[in-house]
């Protein structure tokens, strides 16, 4: 491996890192907007919210295998979790956090792909559909008319 690869593996595995840390975030999230869901969406909300976690957590457990096999140390680390307690704010700070990780994912499949791993971006791709669905989901829930 040349000096300039050894260095993209790098920068890709203190990225996943960065990932990682907002996959920990996102089950913390989802755990977090389960609880304080209230009124009449809670019915609905909270089980929606529940098995997105399982999801990220997967996410989670994928990325963390990975960085250690590319040679790296996986985080331990959680990003910051916004903690809105209003139904729409939930959905839309929920709503933000998944836009992010599709772009980061985006950006991680480039990487992966320059440096050759078949494997991590086509794993990736599969994350980017999951998190696109997430946020298509959400952006249909906050069509609700009584979030306008």
């Amino acid at each position: 491996m040349t000096k300039q690869q050894n260095n993209k593996k790098e920068q890709l595995i203190k990225d996943l890192n960065f990932d990682l840390s907002h996959e920990y975030g996102a089950v913390i999230q989802y755990s977090y907007s389960a609880s304080v869901v209230s009124g009449l969406y809670r019915s609905a909300l909270k089980p929606f919210f529940e098995e997105e976690i399982t999801d990220e957590l997967g996410h989670a457990m994928y990325l963390s295998e990975k960085i250690k096999s590319l040679g790296g140390i996986p985080t331990t680390k959680a990003a910051e979790v916004p903690q809105p307690t209003e139904v729409k704010d939930i959905l839309e700070a929920v709503l933000k956090s998944e836009s992010d990780t599709i772009v980061r994912y985006e950006e991680r499949r480039k990487q992966a792909e320059e440096l050759g791993y078949t494997e991590l971006v086509v794993t990736l791709e599969d994350m980017i559909a999951d998190e696109t669905g997430h946020k298509e989901e959400v952006e249909r829930l906050l069509l609700d008319s009584r979030f306008q």
